[in-house]
């Protein structure tokens, strides 16, 4: 990730290299202002809540008209993943998504294998949790704060990554 404070004319006038100074040197302190500067997060987050709206959303739609629960799960879930495509592509990661073709075919590939880790990991923590006694929706609360992590790592580092010509 790189940023910097540009002036009117567009010329740096900080950069995060410049807070070790300002601050002791504590990488942690710099970290988090560096993370917290770029809100790359943030909009990550708010693209996942927007999926979540369209899986839940599609899940209780298709239940409603009669379909089976797994298939309508199964269903919301892939409508969700396009829709976190759309939004992950469009509004978090923009600057990142690869050109028309091979490339754009293989990071989607990538994003829909993210989206299956987070999946399993969703699966394993609420079966560990519920197998250890535990609300099954407050396990869910707890997988969904694991599969949002890893997600965030998988597709921040691996699948938009930027590559080292455009840094």
């Amino acid at each position: 990730m790189c940023w910097a404070i540009l002036n009117q004319n567009g010329r740096e006038v900080a950069h995060p290299s410049a807070l070790h100074t300002n601050f002791g040197g504590n990488q942690a302190v710099i970290a988090t202002l560096t993370r917290f500067a770029d809100f790359r997060v943030l909009r990550y987050g708010l693209a996942s809540v927007g999926a979540l709206a369209v899986d839940m959303g599609s899940f209780l739609v298709l239940l409603a008209t009669g379909l089976p629960a797994w298939s309508a799960s199964a269903l919301g879930y892939t409508l969700g993943i396009f829709a976190h495509w759309l939004l992950s592509s469009r509004a978090v990661f923009a600057d990142a998504v690869a050109a028309r073709g091979p490339a754009r075919t293989r990071q989607k590939a990538l994003f829909v294998a993210s989206a299956l880790v987070g999946l399993a990991l969703t699966t394993a923590v609420v079966g560990a949790l519920d197998l250890g006694g535990t609300d099954p929706r407050l396990a869910k609360l707890a997988a969904i704060a694991v599969s949002f992590a890893a997600t965030w790592l998988l597709r921040s580092r691996v699948v938009f990554r930027s590559s080292p010509e455009a840094e």
